[in-house]
């Protein structure tokens, strides 16, 4: 789940590189890059993979 969304952050960052467009600094293509790093580093972690194992307890 947090490599999709790294992806479209990835993607939304190339296109506002691409375009050109004048944004805030929070939105800038480069602060999407990092957050986008940031959440393939913890989907690469494990951490936020999906359905978690469950044991089977007596």
């Amino acid at each position: 789940m947090l490599g999709m969304a790294a992806a479209v952050l990835f993607f939304i960052a190339f296109l506002i590189n691409i375009a050109e467009l004048a944004t805030n600094e929070v939105f800038s293509p480069t602060n999407l890059t990092l957050l986008g790093l940031g959440l393939l580093a913890l989907h690469m972690a494990g951490i936020g993979g999906g359905r978690p194992v469950r044991s089977r307890g007596r």
